[in-house]
């Protein structure tokens, strides 16, 4: 029995060894990932263990990072094990070209090559830079940058009849357009941009930086634009949201004054622009790269050698499924069909009142007595 239990443990103590060798070899360091993905047919980037059903970004890095040696299995089911942390949980639909994640991995040799060769075509990993052991590309990120790409047509006054395929954006549509994004910069309560945030709730006071509409251009016969917008940080559905009131505004289905009440207390009614024009285009770490940038043991967080693959991947992926999905799928043409539904004039607290009223005067048989004081 004695030598029965020494040799286990011999035979432990060597499995322990080899483990040790490999790991010699290959030592886990943090680092940065820069990535990019086509969001179409995901639930979003984060990864919700326990519901497959629901296929997110992450799922397939996460399953990429095993099959290539990176990290162990049990990894991969425990996150908090390689201390991964995404910079932007991208809602369902939308796609990045400079999306950040942050781990601790085995630095093995030609490690893109290999976690690239599990990954499907329309999932890149462009870039990867070691960073602090304290790194959290979350809570170290200063800024985000987004794009939104949209057929121009969204823009066409609603009392005009519009042929989507000829329609084309005139100099001074796009001047008021860029008038109302620029209202948008500074420190702003968004909390009518999002869901389940109250007026008084400090987390939905949020600051951007910048926010314009650039030059449209035509692709397949139709006219785009993108929509350029940086912000510290952003709420779920906070840009589309942004932009669906611009449209709304612009197509003049509501008055500008809406922008000015929306940031204040009352509630209003704001609607959500399409998800697939929507792009996670840079994330910025400037407090960051002043500090270890240059400190003569990391590099900074910047993708300029990069670039160049990311304009190759946004050609060839992320840009045709928003043209090709807007053309067959129509996602714009039939979200500003739903415009008209919106109460842009009333605020919840009239809303509500109006319907209470509405369904008294039904039950009263509809003869003209409803009290119209408020």
């Amino acid at each position: 029995e004695e030598n029965g239990h020494q040799n286990k443990r011999l035979k432990g103590d060597a499995d322990e060894e080899d483990a040790e060798d490999q790991n010699k070899k290959s030592p886990k360091r943090k680092i940065v990932l820069l990535m990019a993905y086509s969001g179409k047919g995901y639930h979003g980037m984060q990864r919700n263990v326990g519901s497959s059903q629901f296929k997110t970004i992450e799922d397939d890095l996460v399953s990429a990072l095993v099959q290539s040696g990176c990290i162990p299995e049990n990894h991969g089911e425990d996150m908090k094990k390689m201390s991964f942390q995404r910079c932007a949980r991208t809602d369902k639909g939308v796609s990045a070209a400079g999306q950040i994640v942050s781990l601790k991995v085995r630095l093995i040799d030609d490690i893109l090559e290999k976690i690239n060769n599990h990954l499907p075509s329309h999932i890149r990993i462009l870039g990867l830079k070691r960073v602090t052991g304290g790194f959290n590309s979350k809570n170290k990120c200063d800024a985000r940058t987004y794009s939104y790409m949209l057929p121009t047509f969204a823009f066409a006054h609603k009392d005009h009849d519009v042929q989507e395929e000829l329609y084309r954006l005139d100099r001074e549509t796009l001047e008021r357009v860029n008038k109302l994004l620029a209202c948008y910069k500074g420190t702003h309560n968004f909390h009518n941009f999002t869901s389940q945030k109250g007026p008084r709730d400090p987390s939905a006071k949020r600051y951007i930086m910048e926010m314009y509409c650039g030059e449209p251009f035509i692709r397949e016969n139709m006219e785009f634009a993108v929509i350029k917008v940086k912000g510290q940080s952003f709420m779920m559905h906070q840009i589309r949201k942004m932009i669906g009131l611009v449209i709304a505004i612009v197509k003049g289905y509501a008055a500008e004054s809406i922008m000015e009440r929306s940031w204040g207390e009352e509630k209003v009614d704001v609607p959500k622009a399409p998800g697939l024009g929507l792009v996670l285009e840079k994330v910025h770490f400037e407090k960051y790269n002043r500090r270890f940038g240059n400190d003569g043991l990391h590099e900074p967080l910047e993708w300029t050698e990069e670039e160049e693959k990311i304009a190759v991947f946004k050609e060839q992926y992320i840009y045709p499924t928003i043209i090709n999905t807007e053309r067959e799928e129509k996602s714009m043409a039939n979200w500003l069909n739903t415009l008209p539904i919106h109460d842009f004039s009333s605020s919840a607290v009239e809303m509500q009142s109006n319907k209470n009223a509405k369904k008294s005067s039904d039950l009263e048989g509809s003869d003209g007595c409803g009290d119209d004081s408020d």
